[in-house]
This record gives C-alpha cells, sequence and structure tokens, in this order.
C-alpha cells in the first residue's frame, strides 16, 4: 500500500486544516496591528514648527535661534 503526503506521517488532512487556520490568525494579527500602528502615527503627528516651538518653550534655543529655524522651514 502506497502513502503520499501528510498520510506517510499519519497526520492526514487534519493537520493540514490546523496550519491554514494558524496560519489565516497569524494574517490577521498582523494586519491588526500594522492598522493600530498607523493609526496611532496619524495621530500624534507634529508639525516642524510645533516641535521648534517646544525646544524654544523649553529653553532649548535662544530667540535667535528659533527665529532662524522658523524662517529656514517656512
Amino acid at each position: 500500500m502506497m502513502m503520499n503526503g501528510w498520510q506517510m506521517y499519519g497526520w492526514g488532512g487534519g493537520f493540514m486544516i490546523l496550519v491554514w487556520i494558524l496560519l489565516t490568525g497569524v494574517a490577521i494579527y498582523l494586519a491588526v496591528m500594522v492598522a493600530d500602528r498607523r493609526r496611532e502615527q496619524g495621530t500624534t503627528h507634529e508639525s516642524a514648527l510645533d516641535i521648534l516651538k517646544k525646544r524654544y518653550a523649553s529653553g532649548e534655543l535662544s530667540g535667535d535661534e528659533f527665529e532662524k529655524m522658523k524662517r529656514d522651514i517656512q
């Protein structure tokens, strides 16, 4: 009696169904994670001017440096 494929190992078609279910689950999980990450990045986007204002407010930049950089980005 000749056996082929997965039947030779005694796993049959049930094993292949489990593999497909697992792969589908992983694909869905990854798609949800990518969509969630994109959604988060879209809501927290700051403009260059906003970042520059924060740096000036924290004292990281002097008034002259702030004005020069502001002109550069506009």
